[in-house]
């Protein structure tokens, strides 16, 4: 039998379905799939060809490729006609997952305006700063979410009570054709910056479509390697507003015709675990945490009371994971382990920079993968120049699927987006000489809590405006359960009395609650500091 490279090499030479060039982006020449689609659009208008087979599908709804068809066209001619929304407009939403999500995300794409996935967490605050940063001209909201957002001189579409409504009153519209380029941007998706403001990463319409076409060569190498692709329901139960549900799951479904089935709600294993076995769900592509929940309750009290015989393919994404994990996983669900491969991404990178098959992650259980196609990776040096293999340096990433920029900052993008089309991640990493990829720190101080970003100087900004509180620092420690939680070491003012419940209720209303500390020094000894003030992060004493 072939090999996998033989198989990529194949479908990707010249003429062949999958064929690879390269072309003029944004004035590089890249690797492109030459075959691709130009717009988000033409995937809406392709996808009625699925007709009656389900696309989305919750324990409120069931929407078949044809409904879904409809109600997006309908939508989108509510856009043009009642809000006036024009190509290259923001179009905000911010709700929790729910398939009025994925009808509003294709909705406004479809008529050339960027929607701006809302982290559904935020405190108020911080959605009052997506929204300034982002200005959108109208934004979808859940009830929650619009208590949430107060009063905004914005107008609001309240999913559960308007979207019905417009949708009703311009069904059987046609979908609008609204011309776009490839390099408009169409989607912001939030970051956590280390200034401790998140960043609004920007991907256009080239970008998500290549992040759809590393899946549908992954969909075709597996065809010819004898395991094609067929009947599959993938479990939807990471935010939309990150790239792990909304590029590479709900815009991949509605490209192939598979069903995406939407957990609503805070994560719960078990009824995550009932509603793969009710839905029959054959796929699921789940962060470390909800692994380990999986792994836990498999030890706990058995699998055996439910019937997940359904479930083929487990992949983990969006943080790291130990190896250890994996092996458990695959000890109490060795038809899915078997399958378990993992990948190295970034929201910057629209999708996997790099990809480890489940045999690569079997034989070497530290590797993140090589680069997928159409994507270059280097490591690089504190000089900017390329590093030979075996040394440590910060990962660098070019290629299609690399975003624009982040949304109105223009100080941050130049930091970032490095010449010729290069991007600089800020992780720590080495590059062997066969090309796999080792990741040794992820963006120096970053906390990876459960698979979101936490930045320790948002919660150290937030820290310091508490009356009692001198300084601060807030960092990661292992966690079994979340891979990391965040610790804080705070100083209090000489003779200020503070509790952690006091400190914990001064940042409830200002952060996400998954950016809390749940670990905590309170002292009175100042931080340890080097000559130029900076704090000696591993000094200090948790």
């Amino acid at each position: 039998m072939a090999t996998r490279d033989e198989v990529v090499a194949r479908l990707t030479a010249p003429g062949a379905p999958y064929e690879i060039g390269r072309e003029d982006v944004r004035g590089q020449q890249l690797e492109v799939f030459t075959r691709r689609q130009r717009s988000l659009a033409e995937l809406v208008r392709d996808s009625a060809r699925f007709g009656e087979r389900e696309y989305l599908v919750s324990t409120d709804d069931r929407v078949t490729f044809t409904e879904h068809h409809a109600r997006v066209a309908a939508l989108a001619t509510a856009l043009r006609e009642e809000y006036a929304v024009r190509p290259g407009d923001r179009v905000a939403i911010c709700a929790a997952n729910r398939p009025e999500w994925v009808v509003a995300f294709w909705a406004t794409v479809c008529v050339g305006a960027v929607a701006v996935g809302m982290n559904s967490m935020w405190a108020p605050g911080e959605m009052r700063h997506g929204l300034g940063l982002s200005a959108p001209r109208l934004i979808f909201a859940d009830a929650r979410r619009r208590a949430l957002l107060g009063e905004v001189d914005l107008p609001v579409v309240d999913l559960d009570d308007d979207l019905p409504v417009l949708i009703a009153r311009h069904r059987g519209a046609a979908l609008p054709d609204v011309p776009v380029a490839e390099d408009d941007p169409a989607v912001i998706l939030f970051t956590s910056g280390t200034s401790g403001r998140p960043k609004g990463a920007t991907h256009s319409h080239r970008n998500v479509i290549a992040a759809l076409w590393f899946h549908l060569l992954n969909d075709a190498v597996a065809a010819e390697l004898g395991n094609p692709p067929r009947d599959r329901r993938f479990l939807l139960a990471t935010p939309l507003f990150h790239i792990a549900a909304l590029h590479n799951l709900a815009v991949i479904r509605l490209a192939v015709g598979d069903t995406a089935v939407v957990h609503l709600g805070r994560f719960d294993i078990d009824e995550v675990l009932r509603l793969v076995e009710r839905e029959r769900v054959t796929n699921w592509g789940a962060v470390p945490t909800m692994i380990s929940r999986l792994v836990e309750r498999a030890e706990r009290q058995g699998l055996d009371d439910l019937d997940l015989s359904s479930l083929r393919t487990i992949s983990v994404s969006s943080a790291p994971s130990s190896p250890t994990l994996k092996d458990r996983l695959r000890a109490v669900l060795p038809v899915a382990g078997r399958t378990l491969g993992t990948t190295y991404g970034l929201t910057e990178s629209s999708c996997a920079a790099t990809l480890a098959t489940p045999a690569e992650l079997l034989a070497d259980p530290q590797t993140v993968g090589r680069a997928v196609p159409t994507m270059e990776v280097e490591v690089r040096g504190s000089d900017g120049g390329p590093l030979p293999p075996g040394c440590e340096g910060e990962v660098h990433l070019r290629g299609p699927l690399v975003m624009l920029g982040y949304w109105d900052d223009p100080n941050a993008t130049a930091a970032a987006m490095k010449p010729e089309g290069w991007f600089g991640t800020g992780d720590l990493g080495t590059l062997r000489q066969d090309g796999h990829l080792y990741i040794s720190s992820r963006r120096s101080d970053l906390i990876l809590r459960g698979g979101e970003n936490v930045y320790p100087a948002e919660v150290e900004d937030q820290l310091v405006t508490h009356e009692a509180v001198a300084e601060c620092i807030v960092m990661g420690i292992p966690d079994a359960d979340f891979g990391e939680a965040v610790a804080a070491v705070v100083v209090l003012h000489d003779d200020a009395v503070a509790t952690e419940a006091d400190l914990v209720e001064h940042l409830r209303p200002r952060l996400a609650r998954y950016k809390l500390p749940t670990h905590w020094v309170l002292t009175a000894t100042p931080l340890p500091r080097n000559a130029t003030g900076k704090v000696m992060r591993r000094e200090v004493a948790l």
